[in-house]
Formats: C-alpha cells, sequence, structure tokens
C-alpha cells in the first residue's frame, strides 16, 4: 500500500499487531483493536494466554539463541509492537552487541519504531516497513544492518497464518532460509485449528481482520524442511523447553512453535 505511514493509517480497522498489544497489556491499540479482542476472547478465552505464551516463548528462544549459541543477529518478521519482552531486549541484555531487524507492515508500528525501540550503544535496532509475501527486498533492506554471511536467527513469530496460501508462504519463508548461512536458526510460532479458535477466526474476518488460515502442527512442520528441528520439535509454546518462569504448562495452548538450526 503506498503512502506514508501516518497516510496508511486507518484507526478503523482492527490490526493482529495491535490487539496483541492490547492481550499483552499495552497502549499502543485503538477502539475498533479492543472490541475485536473483546470478541474473539467472548469465543476463544484463552487468546492473551496464546499472546502470553509467545512472549515468554521468545524470551526462551532468544535466550537460547543469543546465550547457548552466540547467535548475536537477528531478524524478526512481523514483529509487531514492542513490549516488554521483545528480541533486541532478551538479546541484547545477554549481548550488548546483537544486531536486530524488526520488520512489519503496521503504520503505528513504523510511526513508534524508533521510540519503542532504542539500541544499547554497541549494537543495532533497525526496523523495515516490509512484507514476508516479498522477502527478496526484504532481504536487501535488512543487510544494511545485519551480515548474511554470519549466523542469524529468524524470527517468525504469529506471522506466517497472514499468508494464506500454501505455496506462497513456503516459497517466501524457505527464500529466507536461503540466505541464512550455516549455524542459523529459524523459530517459527502459529495459532492451531481448535473449535474456540475457528470460531474467533471467523469473529476477526467478521470486523474486517486481514485474512488467516489455520495451519495443523503438521503443515507447520513443513517450514522447517531441510532444517535440524531441535527438541522437542514443534509442540505447544509453553512445552517448548519450559524453564521455572514458563506459564500455562499445565494446560493446551493452541498457539505452537519450534526452533531449528540450519546445517
Amino acid at each position: 500500500m503506498a503512502g506514508t505511514p501516518r497516510q496508511r493509517l486507518d484507526t478503523s480497522i482492527p490490526h493482529p499487531a495491535r490487539v496483541w498489544d492490547y492481550w499483552l497489556g499495552g497502549n499502543e491499540n485503538f477502539a475498533s483493536d479492543r472490541e475485536v479482542a473483546t470478541l474473539i476472547t467472548e469465543v476463544m478465552p484463552d487468546m492473551p494466554i496464546n499472546a502470553r505464551s509467545e512472549r515468554q516463548f521468545i524470551g526462551r528462544c532468544v535466550g537460547l539463541l543469543a546465550g547457548e549459541t552466540g547467535v548475536d543477529q537477528f531478524l524478526d518478521v512481523g514483529a509487531g509492537i514492542s513490549n516488554a519482552g521483545n528480541t533486541h531486549l532478551v538479546a541484547q541484555k545477554i549481548n550488548p552487541a546483537a544486531r536486530i531487524v524488526y520488520v512489519d507492515n503496521d503504520p503505528i508500528v513504523l510511526i513508534h519504531a524508533r521510540a519503542l525501540m532504542e539500541s544499547t550503544p554497541d549494537g543495532a535496532v533497525d526496523y523495515l516497513d516490509a512484507d514476508l509475501r516479498h522477502p527478496d527486498p526484504l532481504l536487501q533492506a535488512a543487510s544494511e544492518t545485519i551480515d548474511f554471511s554470519r549466523p542469524v536467527g529468524l524470527m517468525l513469530l504469529g506471522v506466517i497464518e497472514f499468508v494464506t496460501d500454501d505455496t506462497l508462504a513456503l516459497d517466501a519463508v524457505h527464500t529466507l532460509i536461503d540466505a541464512l548461512s550455516p549455524g542459523s536458526y529459524v523459530a517459527i510460532a502459529s495459532s492451531m485449528p481448535s473449535p474456540g479458535m475457528r470460531a474467533a477466526v471467523d469473529v476477526w474476518h467478521a470486523r474486517g481482520g486481514a485474512p488467516l488460515v489455520l495451519r495443523t502442527p503438521e503443515n507447520l512442520t513443513r517450514f522447517f524442511d531441510g532444517l535440524d528441528l531441535l527438541e522437542p520439535g514443534v509442540v505447544s509454546l509453553p512445552q517448548w523447553r519450559p524453564d521455572t518462569l514458563t506459564d500455562y504448562r499445565d494446560r493446551e495452548v493452541y498457539q505452537y512453535g519450534g526452533v531449528a538450526r540450519k546445517h
């Protein structure tokens, strides 16, 4: 869509990044976002739990990569609005020299990106107005901050469901993966089918939200083809390497994900 972020901002239409922000207790959302969030939680009461589980997954995943594996570059596609626990906050706490590129196409995030995402002096945080559906220009722009000849942590959390065509989604993700050097990691998380989640999607579409598709765990695993999938595989997010701070381990959370290494 053409125009500056402010020109593109239509607060009457709910946006997934802003609805997610509302469920996480943020303030970067509008009446349309809060209205649809409320309607969704009426049919899917666990949706705020999905959001919190994904936020905690970021912490464990980025913590593993920035700490144990030594990855110091991250490409976070579909980043959404910055809250406590975002990729750069976790990575730069472990390694102040870490470099992070966020990618999104939500105007309100673009408007507030510089204020919301401040880097450490030794590292870098950049923000791109780009779309997963067009990976080549995304990679070109990201290369101004990220050195793709070195390992990168590619984060695709809550974004592939908005690329509804399976072939397009797989091609786009694997174009990004092909650009990564050996020793890079890919983290993917997405909403899963359930009666409540299907009802939530119906509400979302009825309110004019961007089209999305629910993929099964088996279909989600296809995005990791050709990579070494880390244990425990593609699972409900609280079951992915939980620690003492991980919530909701005693219930099924219909937000699944996994992490894999490029060899």
